[in-house]
């Protein structure tokens, strides 16, 4: 349980920023521009950054791929699933007239309610995958078995 409490503790503050991000646009009624969620990457993005930083911190020598790998996609897959769940009661319960305008400003389709709640999952995962994939290529600790049989090779 200790490698997850990391994690956990920024996909809860990341899910905590993605609401109050939406709540802010929803106060200057922005909230229907899909454009806007383009900043929920930058936002999910700087906490798996942080969260891989701070696992590498913590674990010094011991750090390695899988370690923050596993960081990145748990803290974002925890905010994503957070999200969505605040999103799906925001859309359903709290301003049922949100998907309403949604639609009326982008899909002029009132039958996709359901699939809403559902692409901003999928969007979150697939955004977590790939920042983490990528945020790892900074993160890694290079394999010294691979210079030592590279330098082996060549010396032959």
């Amino acid at each position: 349980m200790k490698n997850f409490t990391l994690p956990i503790r920024f996909g809860l503050a990341t899910s905590g920023s993605l609401i109050a991000y939406f709540l802010v646009l929803a106060l200057f009624d922005l909230h229907t521009n899909v454009f806007y969620s383009l900043f929920n990457g930058v936002i999910t993005g700087f906490a798996i950054y942080e969260a891989i930083k701070y696992r590498k911190l913590e674990e010094g020598k011991a750090f390695n791929y899988r370690k923050g790998f596993e960081t990145g996609v748990i803290t974002g897959f925890m905010a994503t699933l957070i999200f969505t769940l605040f999103f799906t009661v925001y859309a359903t319960e709290i301003n049922p007239d949100f998907l309403a305008a949604l639609s009326k400003e982008w899909f002029r389709n009132l039958s996709f309610k359901g699939i809403v709640s559902f692409t901003v999952a999928i969007m979150g995962f697939a955004t977590t995958l790939v920042l983490t994939l990528a945020f790892m290529q900074l993160f890694k600790v290079p394999n010294s078995n691979k210079k030592s049989i590279l330098k082996v090779v060549t010396e032959s």
